[in-house]
């Protein structure tokens, strides 16, 4: 089992960015601009390493390699995203690398693109990339061409010597998980270990509601591979676990202002083999809450007026500042309602939310994080 923290620190140790793998110090597939490129990327890699796993590695400093993070991301729906716009599409898996030296709530992404011996392509116009377009790469440069001659394969060796020195040993898991423990001391830290191989560690602020138990300010680690499943500080998650799975169901907070509600979002399943490997199943739950439309329309149109103050950099009253931390998420349940320009306006609000404080910030891609689950599903 490969220890995907010794792995990227083994590509960043072997060279620059190359034919193989490529760094990004961030990405951002929520706009047109970042998704084009991310694809671009996906294809020109894969198209390159027929016969081996190709990688890229984002939240890393182009100029140093300065390891320096990025937010988790969670959205286990990028496959969705790769077929919908790549013919030949290869299977990607993007994971999140926790460092000891990042704070909580950073990581390193890991995007492993797996080889499928086959030539991948746009399926479809996406910026300024046409359909049809094949990308191959040309050093560290994703470049389009035109291919009549069979792909060579000049990376497995060098590809499968660097995973060779990322594998997992007793040392490494037995220091992971005394790592998690320590840091996470706070949030009543725990661990399990399935199938006689595979160590869970989880943490969180416990709390029973009507008999059952939620998490919140959760960290999931599968130690063995150095992969964090799950971080959120802000959502609530139930746990339930035997000796063959591990289960999560995140819930969302959703509502207005003191009529807050949970609603379940996605469960996440874990099964642990006797084969030493194991299966991450992924199904959504969520059902959109309905609302009367005349408030709808009364709340959607407060939003808008707020969004201008915020615009103009107007002075917020408390009772301003209070409805300013709801705006994400009432323009959330505006879309999920019909209100086709809620998303706009919402995408819309990112810069002067990001300048006004960090907090309405958070809850901004918290919301996005949300509707992105929910779109690629």
């Amino acid at each position: 089992m490969i220890n995907k923290r010794l792995l990227i620190k083994n590509l960043l140790a072997h060279n620059d960015e190359n034919s193989f793998y490529d760094k990004k110090r961030k990405i951002s597939i929520s706009e047109k601009e970042g998704k084009a490129k991310f694809l671009k990327h996906i294809c020109a890699l894969s198209n390159s390493n027929p016969k081996n796993n190709s990688y890229i590695v984002i939240g890393v400093e182009d100029e140093d390699n300065k390891i320096v993070g990025v937010d988790f991301f969670d959205d286990s729906k990028i496959q969705n995203l790769i077929n919908a716009y790549l013919a030949n599409p290869p299977i990607v898996q993007y994971e999140n690398i926790p460092f000891p030296h990042l704070p909580d709530d950073k990581v390193v992404g890991l995007v492993t693109i797996r080889p499928i011996n086959e030539i991948t392509s746009l399926r479809k116009n996406i910026w300024k990339y046409y359909g049809g377009s094949v990308f191959f790469r040309d050093g560290s440069m994703s470049m389009p061409k035109v291919f009549d001659i069979e792909i060579k394969d000049v990376n497995s060796e060098i590809v499968a010597a660097i995973e060779n020195h990322a594998q997992n040993n007793i040392e490494h898991t037995l220091d992971g998980v005394f790592d998690f423990m320590q840091k996470r001391k706070d949030y009543n830290p725990q661990y399990k270990v399935f199938k006689e191989y595979f160590v869970m560690c989880w943490a969180g602020q416990k709390k029973t509601i009507k008999d059952e138990v939620f998490y919140s300010r959760v960290d999931i680690e599968l130690i063995n591979e150095q992969v964090r499943l799950f971080f959120s500080t802000l959502d609530e998650v139930s746990i339930e676990y035997n000796d063959d799975s591990f289960k999560i169901v995140e819930y969302v907070n959703l509502g207005f202002q003191d009529a807050n509600k949970y609603f379940q979002l996605e469960e996440t399943i874990i099964n642990f083999e006797e084969s030493a490997s194991y299966t991450i199943n992924t199904t959504l739950l969520f059902e959109p809450p309905q609302y009367d439309k005349k408030v709808l329309h009364h709340i959607y149109n407060s939003n808008n007026s707020l969004l201008d103050k915020l615009k103009q950099g107007a002075v917020l009253t408390k009772n301003q500042e209070l409805d300013l931390k709801n705006l994400p998420v009432t323009y959330l349940i505006c879309s999920f309602n019909g209100f086709e320009n809620a998303i706009n306006k919402l995408e819309e609000s990112k810069p002067y939310l990001r300048k006004h404080s960090n907090d309405v910030y958070q809850l901004y891609k918290e919301a996005v994080r949300i509707l992105r689950k929910i779109k690629y599903s």
